[in-house]
């Protein structure tokens, strides 16, 4: 679900951009889309890594 959520709030993203700045050369557009997606792929990373530290502190619970 949360993949899902981060797909679409990259397009939305996208799609922002594209009618934000519509004289932005193809090769910004391009530059945009990785950097969002490297960003969402951050964003990702640390969700997870946050995922596990709650679930690793939970089973040391009595």
């Amino acid at each position: 679900m949360f993949k899902k959520i981060n797909w679409f709030a990259w397009l939305v993203l996208v799609i922002l951009w594209n009618y934000g700045y519509p004289k932005a050369t193809p090769l910004q557009d391009v530059l945009v889309a990785v950097i969002l997606s490297v960003l969402f792929i951050i964003i990702q990373k640390f969700k997870s890594r946050d995922l596990q530290n709650r679930s690793s502190r939970s089973k040391f619970k009595n």
